[in-house]
């Protein structure tokens, strides 16, 4: 194609060639015409806030319109997210840095850290005693990031088996000058943390076998190791669940909370914990992706719960 071609022109065809190839969503976008937009005004380097109909009629170079479609063209044919092709992502109107290292940060649990006081469900559970904060299976680091924008009271641990993703998560702390209140910390779950807690944070792998199997190529090329919730080989995905269920009254302070979130595995988290009192938390997700533990109420199941699959039980 050549010839001069207006913005809202360009972003219309980047939103038919994405609807026609059968692209996944879900990486910081739902559809393709929010997607497009993104990837329209990133390349051209506009700002991602742009008012669209008061700049629909802005010429576009024939040379920068031939760079959007070869950005098109990678998302089609890759199906990378488009997160990893910009680099960045967005979660509750943080920027964070993004790569293949990492999952492109999505969790519900960010809806509730960045709730006013009046609307969040954790608020409650919350108060002056809340100053240790962990963010286990911390990935890019964003839920630690928004945790300490959020409280400045409190510090944060943020933990992940990977160092890949401790480095990304590393560059984000960075970005938001908070490394005088956040400590990254390398661990494989529980393994080298020691510390207690006032509030636990944890968005960790926890998709079934069947559902890893049905995952469409977007999510595929994220690390299997953030989202593979049958690393010990069960099939119901619970199975950092049952290691983190197992231990962690050891690392709770008294009044201490646990917000967990398993996603689309209610079900299977039911069936793993059938005892467990837990307090199901309203997000844009429903009212079964996210959950909150008291330390009182995994005392009162700690003789129930499943044995840790990380240290089988001799």
């Amino acid at each position: 194609m050549t010839g001069t071609i207006t913005l809202a022109a360009l972003i219309d065809e980047a939103e038919r060639r994405l609807d026609a190839a059968g692209v996944t969503f879900g990486h910081g976008t739902t559809n393709a015409r929010d997607e497009a937009a993104w990837l329209v005004l990133w390349r051209l380097g506009r700002p991602l806030d742009l008012d669209l109909h008061a700049h629909a009629a802005d010429p576009v170079a024939p040379g920068d319109a031939e760079a959007v479609r070869a950005l098109i063209d990678t998302r089609i044919r890759t199906r990378k997210p488009a997160a990893y092709l910009t680099g960045e992502a967005w979660l509750q109107g943080v920027p964070f840095h993004v790569d293949e290292r990492v999952i492109v940060p999505r969790s519900f649990i960010a809806e509730l850290i960045a709730a006013v006081p009046q609307a969040d469900p954790i608020d409650p559970w919350l108060g002056a005693h809340t100053r240790r904060v962990l963010d286990l299976c911390t990935g890019n680091g964003s839920l630690a990031v928004l945790a300490a924008l959020a409280w400045p009271e409190v510090t944060v641990d943020a933990s992940d088996l990977s160092a890949d993703a401790l480095a990304v998560a590393a560059r984000n702390v960075a970005r938001h000058g908070l490394q005088d209140r956040i400590r990254l910390l390398q661990s494989d779950g529980w393994a080298a943390l020691h510390d207690r807690y006032d509030l636990i944070l944890c968005n960790p792998p926890y998709v079934s076998r069947a559902r890893m199997e049905a995952l469409p190529a977007e999510y595929r090329a994220e690390p299997a190791l953030a989202l593979d919730g049958g690393s010990d080989g069960s099939d119901d995905g619970m199975d950092f669940v049952r290691h983190l269920l197992a231990h962690a009254l050891d690392h709770m302070n008294p009044d201490a909370v646990l917000v967990l979130e398993i996603g689309h595995e209610r079900a299977h988290f039911e069936r793993a914990f059938p005892t467990l009192p837990v307090v199901w938390l309203h997000t844009s997700g429903g009212d079964d992706a996210v959950l909150l533990i008291t330390r009182d109420a995994l005392a009162a199941a700690q003789a129930d719960l499943p044995p840790d699959p990380h240290r089988p039980t001799p």
